[in-house]
């Protein structure tokens, strides 16, 4: 279902809709971490985050008759900006279940994209359920967040993009969640330069990709508190675990101080502001356990002024 054909298919697709990122270079970086490494800006990407690839790559898709009835998902943020927008796009609705704690940035921009809200207890409820109880109710069209083929195929093209302008790497960093970025990318990665190191990022708090590849099958765990509310899974998604377990070579483990120093530093020294999802891949660069040339996929940029300061002060 995922294979290097589906993702160039992908890219012509989202090709002139979707926004094709820049690739950051920093000497400051590199000597910090003694590698040449080669930043993917999707902070720079619609919606702010490299969802939008995926969301609109599905949404394309659908047929008349889908399109007529409406799009549902569920998200912490960015997949429901991309998913509202897409809907826009495309001309039909979308119907975003969020969590209550959602920051409110993320809900107002999604709002924004002319999606109807409704909220959860993502502690207490199970998103995956509500979500399909929600798609039979109202015959909507449900456009998972990563555990979708077309899904996962518009996310690998942020690695299609990157090797694109650097040429063959020695590793690419990738942060995981529900891991449909990670597989697109990896199935890029592993098809174009196969002896190339692949590494997922996670919080401490959210291993669940870690804990589910030492065990050899899919492993939940409680529901995560971290800053990088992003990457705050349970459990690896079905299609995309069946991916990374084949692809990912090693998953590094950042903590939220990490994280933070991490944002702090793509904000004094590249200019730019990440999100603490977004901000991951850099912290686990930023370790000093990697070497050589290193592409690093930055996946998101979605903060308000507000959140900012009060996690660097």
């Amino acid at each position: 279902m995922l294979d290097l054909e589906a993702i160039n298919s992908a890219s012509k697709r989202i090709d002139g809709v979707a926004r094709r990122t820049p690739v950051l270079t920093s000497s400051t970086l590199d000597r910090n971490t003694g590698t040449t490494a080669f930043l993917k800006a999707e902070n720079f990407q619609r919606v702010g985050a490299f969802k939008f690839r995926g969301a609109y790559n599905a949404i394309s898709r659908l047929t008349r008759a889908q399109l007529a009835t409406g799009v549902v998902t569920y998200s912490s943020g960015n997949h429901a900006q991309a998913v509202a927008l897409a809907a826009k796009l495309m001309g039909t609705t979308a119907v975003i279940l969020m969590p209550e704690d959602t920051p409110a940035s993320k809900m107002d921009a999604t709002r924004g994209y002319g999606a109807e809200i409704l909220t959860y207890d993502r502690y207490t409820g199970d998103r995956v359920a509500l979500g399909s109880q929600l798609a039979a109710e109202r015959g909507l069209t449900l456009v998972p967040p990563y555990d979708h083929p077309h899904v996962m195929a518009g996310q690998g093209t942020v690695a299609l993009e990157l090797f694109e302008e650097t040429g063959p790497l020695d590793t690419l960093v990738v942060p995981i969640g529900g891991g449909g970025l990670m597989a697109g990318c990896a199935t890029v990665a592993k098809n174009l330069h196969p002896s190339i190191r692949v590494i997922g990022v996670e919080p401490e708090q959210a291993n669940d990709t870690q804990l589910s590849l030492r065990k050899n099958e899919r492993v939940r765990i409680p529901v995560p508190h971290t800053i990088a509310d992003g990457q705050a899974t349970e459990i690896p998604g079905e299609l995309t675990f069946a991916v990374n377990q084949r692809l990912v070579d090693d998953i590094i483990l950042v903590d939220d101080d990490e994280i933070r120093d991490a944002m702090r530093f793509a904000f004094e020294r590249l200019k730019i502001v990440l999100e603490p999802s977004g901000a991951t891949s850099l912290a686990a660069l930023l370790k000093g356990t990697l070497t050589g040339r290193v592409g690093v996929v930055l996946s998101g940029g979605n903060i308000s002024v507000e959140r900012f300061r009060d996690l660097l002060t």
